[in-house]
């Protein structure tokens, strides 16, 4: 064979094009179609949080040590006012690097609304957000997640120019840091995907995107947006995903939502990043909650 045959024969392989000859169990990693790896959501063990039967430097080494997770999302309520003491995050670096775990992203709430339609106050929220920003940058984390909250007495357009002034703003404070401003559907009309999805195309950043949550599509009193129709919506902006779960049946099933279907939204979209488990319900302990949903993705990966 000639060298430049051969050569133009190892790139198609590469590139997952078989050959006749060729050895499907040697590139089997360049084919994987369910290329995905999970994380644990903070707020997965919320209540034990609240109860003090664990403490937010717990969660760290439990990710790993009882869920065999190795990357993480926290929440900032969790140590609301260490954002800025150097010494608390030298330990949650110290404990996430003793236990081999990824610090991905922190969860930013009560920091006021960024689309609020005072400007002072709205330019006041953008900078509660700014020590958080640090704060993930020198965690090693790629996002902050942010909420696209507004005057709800507004009209849906006055929200949308609201919320993108202050998305904007931080954008331009994070992107330096190299950490990503990410819009999660949390309520009001964030649930609503098709409003989400413009927002971000009106704000048509690079570092901003979307973190899709499976379950979080309740945008009006009893008035639910199509969680599979909203999902696809804003994958396209995704840079982290949020596997929501309440409820599983006898055969380890997600009652609320057919993760076999989601997952194959978020995937078929592109995303290979992390999924992140984020159990919120109560008719299993937490700690079974967070398994059920591990092994869920697991097994939907390895199909």
């Amino acid at each position: 064979m000639k060298r430049r045959d051969f050569i133009k024969d190892a790139s198609l392989l590469a590139c997952g094009i078989s050959l006749p000859f060729a050895s499907t169990s040697i590139f089997s990693s360049c084919t994987r179609k369910n290329s995905f790896d999970i994380s644990l959501a903070e707020w997965s063990l919320h209540r034990a949080l609240f109860s003090n039967e664990i403490d937010h430097l717990d969660f760290i080494s439990l990710a790993r040590t009882e869920f065999e997770i190795n990357a993480v999302e926290y929440v900032n309520t969790f140590f609301f006012n260490k954002a800025k003491d150097q010494k608390y995050l030298n330990e949650m670096k110290a404990i996430s690097t003793d236990n081999g775990v990824k610090n991905l992203l922190i969860m930013c709430d009560n920091e006021g609304d960024l689309g609020d339609p005072q400007k002072k106050i709205r330019n006041q929220a953008v900078e509660n957000h700014f020590k958080w920003a640090d704060a993930a940058k020198y965690l090693g984390c790629h996002s902050i997640r942010v909420n696209a909250r507004s005057d709800k007495n507004l009209s849906s357009e006055e929200q949308l120019n609201l919320a993108a002034d202050g998305l904007i703003k931080l954008a331009d404070y994070c992107s330096p840091l190299k950490i990503n401003t990410i819009v999660e559907n949390h309520g009001g009309l964030s649930s609503n995907g098709k409003w989400l999805s413009d927002l971000i195309k009106k704000v048509d950043h690079p570092n901003v995107g979307t973190l899709p949550d499976f379950g979080n599509f309740l945008f009006e009193k009893d008035n639910w947006y199509d969680r599979y129709l909203g999902v696809e919506q804003l994958m396209p902006h995704a840079k982290a995903v949020s596997a929501k779960s309440h409820e599983f049946n006898s055969k380890g099933e997600e009652v609320r939502t057919d993760y076999k279907k989601m997952m194959q939204i978020v995937l078929e979209s592109g995303y290979n990043g992390y999924v992140g488990i984020e159990y919120e319900g109560d008719k299993h302990s937490e700690f079974e909650g967070i398994r059920l949903t591990r092994d869920l993705l697991r097994s939907i990966r390895n199909t």
